[in-house]
């Protein structure tokens, strides 16, 4: 696959670094050439010292040959118009932009972009695992509105069945691992204590679930 990542700070060369090992040819774009430092001695992968939207500079780096365009610069409104052009006007079939700061999201979601929103996810990600350790979040979806999460049933929950635990709350089960052997989870099935489950839940739904096996607010 042919990939351009337009930025190349700490997470535009991290990116550009791990396509490249993947074996995915890779052209990274930066308007300062002493970012480029931030790659990697081994980097084979091509460079341009540009503005990503100055004139023929998409063009220059191959956007029409392109599969995939990575925009994360540090510059929201940077990322939000490289991502919209090339989505809509060089019609890159697989495009991502950064959200940098949480402020500036709805922008990215007002053209419609694939997003990531690393700054809140990462803080949100901080908090759960501070306040939430008795349900671990394991696989993230989106920017974090819907998670995946894994927990050890407590000794209250001992004899109680799992539609009783899912009632009224804004999640699906994924598994339900007894004996260090895994199934798909019916709803009538009795918990035993120390049970490991996977469920998929919203965060009012995570939230719900905490208070309703553990107490907590």
């Amino acid at each position: 696959m042919y990939v351009i990542v337009v930025g190349c700070g700490r997470v535009g060369s991290e990116l550009a670094m791990m396509l490249s090992r993947r074996d995915h040819e890779v052209t990274v774009i930066d308007h300062v050439g002493s970012s480029f430092s931030h790659l990697d001695a081994a980097w084979r992968g091509r460079t341009i010292e540009a503005e990503a939207m100055a004139e023929g500079v998409l063009d220059r780096a191959g956007i029409a040959q392109a599969q995939g365009l990575a925009s994360v610069t540090n510059s929201d409104a940077v990322n939000a118009v490289v991502a919209h052009v090339a989505r809509t006007v060089y019609r890159v079939p697989n495009v991502v932009s950064r959200n940098y700061d949480p402020r500036w999201r709805p922008l990215h979601e007002a053209m419609g972009l694939q997003m990531v929103s690393s700054t809140a996810w990462g803080a949100q990600r901080l908090e759960e695992l501070l306040e939430s350790w008795r349900m671990r979040p394991v696989l993230s979806a989106g920017n974090g509105e819907v998670e995946v999460y894994e927990l050890a049933v407590p000794e209250s929950w001992h004899g109680r069945t799992l539609a009783e635990l899912a009632s009224g709350v804004e999640c699906v089960l994924v598994s339900l691992t007894r004996g260090g052997r895994a199934s798909l989870p019916a709803a009538v099935a009795r918990l035993e204590a120390g049970d490991l489950l996977q469920l998929s839940a919203s965060l009012d739904g995570a939230t719900t679930l905490r208070t309703r096996l553990f107490g907590e607010a």
